[in-house]
């Protein structure tokens, strides 16, 4: 079984020493390559910057990434195949229009950034995905998590959506627990307690397998 995994924040450069980002840490994402490994699965890991190493497992192909952009054009190598793809990576959705050459000097009390729509990395790969793949994604919520996170499973094309929910104490960013639901495109939905991001990472991936046709199980 192959599996392909996004992981980790991207950077957005706004000039050489400055970039739009986010507090992902990629803890999630590693768990995950690493427990898909143990289950006997090779890995195709495409991680945002993060402070973590690469994973030692041998079954674990880490290719480095920053921006949106580099980040779908390494999936996209990969996405034909995947058996599974896991889209843990926190993409930015936005990126500067223009990236300044040098560095912006100060200048005035006030200083206005043009964003542009960063491509959506699930939703383009979604819409070639086989009936035989299997696709995963995150959704980290703050308010209707339950339908956020179902309009984000049909319109993506996932089998499976792990909800965060950034109300749960220890949940999201920056923390090494994690507390989750999965809902899956057959409809059912499995509410997991707090527990550290291994354990989480054991519950995805024990759904997933769960779900898949058995050859690859």
């Amino acid at each position: 079984m192959h599996v392909l995994l996004t992981a980790g924040p991207t950077y957005e450069p706004l000039d050489p020493v400055r970039f739009i980002g986010n507090h992902s840490t990629g803890k999630m994402g590693y768990a995950l390559a690493e427990t898909f490994a143990a289950a006997g699965a090779t890995v195709s890991l495409i991680s945002g910057p993060t402070k973590l190493p690469d994973p030692a497992h041998p079954a674990i192909r880490t290719t480095r990434v920053q921006t949106a952009a580099e980040m779908y054009r390494a999936a996209e190598a990969e996405a034909a195949r995947a058996d599974v793809w896991v889209f843990a990576a926190a993409v930015a959705d936005y990126r500067p229009a223009e990236v300044a050459e040098q560095k912006i000097k100060k200048s005035g009390d006030t200083l206005t950034l043009e964003l542009v729509k960063n491509v959506d990395i699930a939703f383009e790969l979604g819409k070639t995905k086989r009936p035989e793949q299997f696709s995963v994604g995150f959704a980290l919520e703050t308010e209707n998590e339950q339908a956020h996170a179902l309009s984000k499973l049909h319109r993506k094309n996932f089998d499976l959506v792990v909800l965060n929910s950034l109300r749960d104490a220890g949940a999201g960013f920056g923390h090494d627990t994690n507390q989750i639901t999965l809902l899956a495109a057959d409809g059912s939905v499995t509410r997991f307690e707090l527990k550290l991001k291994s354990a989480v990472a054991h519950d995805i991936v024990g759904a997933v397998l769960a779900r898949l046709p058995h050859s690859h199980a």
